[in-house]
């Protein structure tokens, strides 16, 4: 099991109160398999989302990553796990305008101090593995948005992570190009054994997924499985 969330309550602010975003969740993904988690805005889901990122702290329960529980470690303790062991799919792509589709790659193996020449290697096979290793050389404002997508989702693969989250990353997307970006995360998280957790508030596209959960309130129900 890659990735345990136990028992998690998170709550926020709200003038003298407080706001229960999620309310005593637990959630089991296993390597290889992609989660979806469904939900209207509000539900909890992107909160869900940054607690199992470890982007916040619960209240209360416990998030365990690859056999390692994120329960007192320190701020530089959890940039070191999310550094070595996740990866994160952001909603928008974020790509720094100036890079190549392969540099935006390699920026992250030299934040983790890996030799350039293995960096170089392992962002082409990297884009290659998502269908752009024609476009390395290709600048965000050369790409579609479909291709900034993929070269979003490379970039979180590029340390090797156990685990990946993904923050509804067919939002900006049309019809046909949004079923390939799932398709493709799909595939990626069977071939490379990641624990997977999408969230998104459209069902269209996951036919594929492994299994579906819905959260309503803060509250998780039981994961069905899709096969």
């Amino acid at each position: 099991m890659s990735l345990s969330l136990t028992d998690i309550t998170l709550t926020y602010p709200d003038g003298d109160t407080r706001l229960t975003a999620l309310d005593q969740v637990s959630l089991e993904v296993p390597r290889g398999t992609l989660t979806a988690v469904v939900g209207p805005s509000g539900s909890g889901k992107s909160s869900l989302l940054a607690v199992a990122a470890t982007l916040i702290t619960p209240d209360s329960g416990s998030v365990t990553i690859d056999g390692q529980t994120t329960t007192g470690l320190s701020r530089g303790e959890l940039a070191e796990l999310r550094r070595h062991r996740i990866g994160i799919v952001f909603q928008q792509p974020n790509l720094l305008p100036s890079l190549t589709a392969a540099e935006q790659l390699q920026v992250m193996a030299h934040i983790d101090g890996r030799q350039p020449r293995a960096a170089q290697t392992r962002a082409r096979e990297l884009l290659d593995a998502v269908g752009l290793a024609d476009q390395a050389g290709r600048r965000p404002h050369q790409l579609s948005g479909g291709q900034r997508q993929r070269v979003n989702i490379a970039r979180a693969l590029m340390n090797d992570p156990t685990l990946l989250v993904v923050d509804e990353p067919t939002s900006a997307l049309d019809h046909e190009r949004g079923a390939a970006v799932i398709d493709l995360i799909t595939r990626l998280t069977h071939e490379r054994a990641t624990a997977t957790v999408l969230v998104t508030h459209d069902r269209t596209h996951l036919t594929a997924v492994d299994r579906i959960t819905e959260v309503h309130d803060g509250r998780l129900r039981p994961p069905t499985t899709t096969r």
